[in-house]
C-alpha cells in the first residue's frame, strides 16, 4: 500500500473545510420576505385595546387599529398572539383624528383637506428591554375640499391605518 501525500497547501484547505464544518451548524441565517427580524427566543405577542382619547372621535378606529395590528402581526411573522404579557407587548392610544385645511388657493379657501390620524406606542420587548420605545406615529390622506369628511372617511381611513400599521412594523419587527 502506498501512503498519500497532501501538499501543504491541500493539507491547510482541508483542515479549513473540516473546521468550517463543524462551526457551521452552530451558525444561523435568517431571511424574511416580509421584513420581520426578530430573535428566535421571541414566540408571543400581545396587543391591547388602543383607545380614542382624540377631540373628533371616529367610533369604529380604536377597534380597527387593535384588530388590524393583531392581523399584521400574525400574517408578517411566526408568533402566536397572547391576550396579556406576550414576548412583545403593543399598547397606546390615538391622540389626534383631525382634518385641516392644505393648498390654500384664492380667497383663503383651501383646494385641499387632510386627515391626519396620530397615536402613541408604547412597545415592550420583554426579551430584550433595551429595544423598548414610547413614540408617536402620524399619517394622513389629503382629500378634495368639495367632499365632505363623511363622504371621504370610509375609503382613507383604512389607507391610513395601513401607513400606521407600516410604520409600527418596521419600528418594531422590522428594526427600521
Amino acid at each position: 500500500m502506498t501512503d498519500v501525500i497532501i501538499p501543504n497547501g491541500r493539507r491547510a484547505a482541508l483542515l479549513m473545510i473540516f473546521i468550517a464544518a463543524l462551526w457551521l451548524p452552530g451558525c444561523k441565517v435568517s431571511y424574511s420576505f416580509t421584513g420581520a427580524n426578530i430573535s428566535a427566543d421571541v414566540k408571543t405577542f400581545s396587543v391591547y385595546y388602543f383607545p380614542n382619547r382624540a377631540r373628533l372621535v371616529n367610533p369604529t378606529l380604536s377597534n380597527d387599529l387593535t384588530e388590524k395590528l393583531k392581523e399584521k402581526m400574525l400574517r408578517q411573522t411566526s408568533l402566536k398572539e397572547e391576550a396579556e404579557n406576550g414576548d412583545l407587548v403593543f399598547e397606546g392610544q390615538i391622540t389626534d383624528y383631525a382634518v385641516r385645511p392644505m393648498a390654500i388657493q384664492k380667497e383663503d379657501l383651501a383646494a385641499q383637506n387632510r386627515l391626519t390620524v396620530t397615536i402613541r406606542l408604547k412597545y415592550t420587548n420583554n426579551k430584550d428591554h433595551e429595544a423598548d420605545f414610547d413614540r408617536t406615529f402620524s399619517a394622513y390622506e389629503d382629500f378634495s375640499s368639495s367632499l365632505s369628511l363623511n363622504d371621504v372617511e370610509s375609503n382613507i381611513v383604512p389607507e391610513i391605518l395601513e401607513k400606521l400599521l407600516d410604520d409600527i412594523f418596521n419600528a418594531t419587527i422590522a428594526n427600521w
